[in-house]
């Protein structure tokens, strides 16, 4: 039974008048989880405490049992209970309430409770059934569970809302060798069940009693069991667990000790930054083979993705700095989003935005600022202007009616966009104020739930700007603006100079972006920065007057400006004298985005000058942006024979520039570009040489990971590669590696009719559980090279889509769309979609915009090709 102790701080409550259930529409029955059902529950249900048993077998095809206890205080009646529970109905094996049995009554995934089982004040429902499967993550010898954003409703029946706030009281009854973390703190554990079989063997089993947890919402609630190393860690003043199933002992060398380490520089800046000690009663984690997201922020049990935890010595700054940051970003989830949770999935974006902008921030001071702006521009920008820059783009914050739709809120926009945005916020108000407003806000609603108004109103008065304003433009409205200039000048002195801004799409007149951005006039000497206030769609620089007319303007210089900006023909050639890296990085960026809106950058123009760049670029940050453009302009934005006529001169430029580069992170970059875009017959003989000898060139190193890519890149241009596969399998001995190579290795086979067993077998449900792992294949399934044979499988993939983002996790949708369409560039292609588009006229208008910006560069590589022929 329930420890009443949990019901007494809310016996008062039962005694609340119920007029403010008054104002609240009575609950509809509807599938998922309405707004209107989420806003009567949460006024009307308090107290809410979760006791659940679950038998978990060792064999992955069993069923679990289960038993729950779900206690809560109701202040009505006049309505029947609603117990969100998507599942089979025949589960529910037993229930009760307050004592008495209850038929089970379910409908639109709802079991009804009716009033004459309730009363106000305490209620008990008892509950024994056969848990769903659809969120445990079952694997041969481990499991976890994924919650986000309503899919504990598909494991057991509960409130599946993140303003209903809980304390759950977990067990667990599992085989003797696994172990076991959860969100509380781990009580006591037994072992039952030990006689010996007729084998010899025992079957023992262990049971894991978890203490209660702190109050959390139900995507928050999580547990991961299975065979697992575990190790103990301090992680600045608090001491952790870590389970783990990697055995390369390079990567257990250099990242064990390191993992612990950042943990705890990231919870020191942030106790420090907010006030606020560290809230939850401990603080563990797991990493996850092949996980579906890089982490998530379960209070005392987070979860993340092995392969981005666990670097070895080869790992470059790219990757180090990834790692650093998803550490950052999942432990400032436990004051945003975990402390304060959005009342509403319409506000999911206020968790993420946080958590990235504040694990942005905790990495400044170890970095200094010069690397920290390089890296939040190289980080955010691109991404976000990935989709910004498309006709299906979103604002931050989006419309949601049921949590059924929640998963489609989510994308780069809220991960990469938002953070930009609230560095403007942060600049506009001053960072002291900005800190003293989000602590206030923090404070007022620990353990509770707040949304986006809130904060912002809080944040208002601590503004000299009116930043409900503001708000419209950058978090209500998507897009960005396009920014252009003119210069005037007279006997060498600048005269007039500037600046208008307008919508990339669309005739919504006199709309801005109000922001603060640097421009930076270059001389041969010398440089001069000064800072802009672009607050209208005109504004004269009138600190320019009367300068020098310089060699050349670059806008954004800086990286901290949001939009297309103009790029001066000059700078083309003067590259070389950009000595700060942030410069360069923002003149990449623009010069990109300017081809991709034909502007005044054509396709081949770019490519020729970043293949001049490659051995020239120090940084390794912005040689990562050469190298990823580089890739994208010859696969998207060149035909097959374009490709043919630059193939040797790429090829050798990329290769030359490796072998000159001196650094170890650098030459790894340039080699994986060159394995991306080899064509030749002579490159493929020398990578197939490295690959086959495991013998990296000089001042290179490979690691498995990276010999496996390789195999797959030689695989693509071989038209017998089943031997190579096969070798490449044997060599692998992690057991989670290796499924993961078997399952994505049918999609690289040079058998058409292996591809076509692949993608047909992801039709079922049961072959997409490893997303991770359906992205990865995809890609090679649509890569450029197969496109002849693959472009059938399109029309499937786009009818697919609405099924894929019912039973897959938050990210499948976008990256199923991402994978399949990203180097498509046809008019056939193209007509497939468009034709999918007109026949679905009334199609879910989230997974449309999906599909837009997924298919941007098919449509733009089209425009750009026709124009530029």
């Amino acid at each position: 039974m329930l420890n009443i102790r949990y019901l007494f701080p809310f016996v008062a409550s039962v005694f609340v008048s119920c007029a403010s259930l008054k104002s609240i529409p009575d609950p509809v029955l509807e599938t998922g989880v309405s707004r209107s059902l989420a806003n009567y529950r949460k006024a009307n249900i308090s107290g809410l405490h979760y006791r659940i048993d679950l038998d978990i077998p060792a064999e992955k095809e069993k069923r679990i049992a289960a038993v729950e206890e779900i206690s809560f205080l109701l202040k009505s009646i006049e309505h029947p209970l609603q117990l969100d529970f998507k599942e089979d109905p025949a589960n529910i094996q037993k229930l009760s309430v307050n004592g008495i049995p209850v038929e089970v009554k379910w409908q639109k995934e709802h079991l009804l409770i009716e009033q004459k089982h309730l009363k106000p004040g305490s209620n008990l429902v008892y509950l024994e059934f056969l848990a769903g499967d659809a969120a445990l993550n079952r694997n041969a010898d481990y499991l976890y569970t994924l919650f986000v954003p309503d899919r504990a409703r598909t494991v057991f029946p509960c409130f599946d809302q993140p303003d209903i706030k809980a304390v759950y009281t977990l067990s667990l009854k599992l085989p003797q060798d696994w172990k076991a973390i959860a969100n509380g703190a781990l009580k006591d554990s037994s072992i039952v069940n030990a006689q010996a079989s007729p084998s010899g063997h025992t079957n023992a089993r262990k049971i894991y009693r978890f203490k209660p947890s702190d109050t959390i919402s139900t995507y928050l609630f999580s547990f991961a069991a299975g065979k697992f190393n575990e190790m103990t860690g301090q992680m600045n003043h608090l001491k952790g667990d870590f389970l783990y199933r990697e055995t390369d002992t390079a990567k257990l060398n250099h990242s064990l000790k390191e993992i612990f380490k950042i943990h705890g520089n990231s919870l020191a800046f942030l106790e420090n930054w907010t006030a606020i000690p560290y809230p939850f009663q401990k603080f563990d984690f797991v990493s996850i083979p092949d996980f579906q997201f890089g982490g998530m922020e379960h209070v005392g049990a987070i979860q993340y993705k092995e392969s981005s935890l666990f670097l070895d010595g080869g790992a470059t700054k790219d990757q180090l700095n990834s790692r650093t940051n998803l550490i950052a970003h999942e432990t400032a989830h436990m004051w945003f989003g975990d402390l304060v949770t959005m009342n509403w999935f319409t506000d999911v974006w206020m968790k993420e935005v946080f958590a990235n902008f504040m694990a942005d921030k905790s990495t400044e001071g170890l970095t200094g600022k010069a690397d920290f702006d390089l890296k939040f521009l190289v980080d955010h920008f691109p991404a976000a202007y990935g989709v910004d820059r498309s006709t299906g783009a979103n604002p931050i914050r989006q419309n949601l009616d049921n949590l059924k739709d929640a998963g489609t809120l989510y994308g780069n926009i809220i991960y990469h966009k938002a953070p930009i945005m609230m560095r403007q916020l942060e600049r506009m108000m001053g960072k002291e104020k900005f800190q003293q407003g989000v602590r206030e806000y923090l404070k007022k609603f620990s353990n509770g739930n707040a949304s986006w108004p809130d904060l912002i109103t809080i944040l208002d008065n601590y503004a000299e700007v009116d930043l409900q304003k503001w708000n419209k433009v950058w978090v209500n409205d998507s897009g960005r603006p396009i920014v252009d200039y003119q210069l005037e000048k007279k006997d060498g002195k600048i005269t007039k100079f500037n600046i208008q801004q307008r919508p990339e799409y669309g005739n919504a007149k006199g709309k801005i972006w109000p922001q603060l951005f640097e421009l930076t006039l270059f001389y041969p000497d010398r440089v001069k920065e000064l800072t802009v206030n672009l607050n209208a769609a005109s504004v004269e620089l009138k600190e320019a007057i009367g300068m020098d007319a310089p060699l050349f303007v670059q806008f954004n210089s800086s990286g901290q400006g949001y939009g297309v900006w103009p790029v001066d023909p000059a700078m083309f050639s003067a590259l070389d004298q950009m000595e700060q890296a942030l410069n360069r990085a923002a003149a990449y960026i623009s010069l990109y985005e300017n081809m991709l809106n034909g502007r005044s950058v054509k396709p081949a123009a770019l490519l020729e000058l970043l293949m001049s760049r490659i051995e020239k670029e120090k940084e390794e940050l912005n040689l990562k942006l050469i190298t990823g453009y580089i890739g994208t302009i010859f696969w998207e934005f060149t035909n097959a024979e374009e490709r043919l006529a630059l193939r040797d001169k790429l090829e050798n430029a990329l290769w030359n520039a490796m072998v000159n580069q001196t650094r170890p992170n650098h030459k790894k970059m340039l080699f994986k570009a060159y394995q991306d875009v080899f064509l030749s017959k002579a490159a493929a003989d020398q990578l197939f040489l490295i690959w086959k000898n495991q013998q990296a060139p000089t001042g290179l190193i490979l690691s498995e990971d990276d010999y496996t890519a390789l195999s797959f890149a030689l695989a693509l241009r071989m038209e017998n590669n089943a031997s190579l596969l096969q070798s490449q399998l044997d060599r692998i001995k992690n057991t989670d590696r290796r499924k993961r190579f078997e399952f994505i290795k049918t999609a690289v086979s040079s058998e058409l009719s292996d591809r076509n067993t692949f993608f047909k077998s992801l039709e079922l449900k049961a072959n997409r559980e490893k997303e991770a792992n359906v992205a990865v294949a995809l890609y090679y399934l649509h890569h450029p090279l197969r496109q002849a044979s693959s472009i059938a499988y399109l029309p499937k993939s786009l009818e697919m889509l609405t099924e894929i983002q019912t039973t897959g996790d938050i990210f499948f949708p976008q990256n199923w769309l991402q994978s399949t369409f990203s180097y498509y560039q046809s008019e056939e292609a193209a007509k497939i979609v468009t034709d999918f588009l007109k026949a679905h006229p009334d199609y879910n208008p989230k997974l449309k915009a999906k599909i837009l910006q997924a298919t941007d560069y098919l449509y733009r590589s089209s425009r750009l090709r026709t124009v530029n022929n």
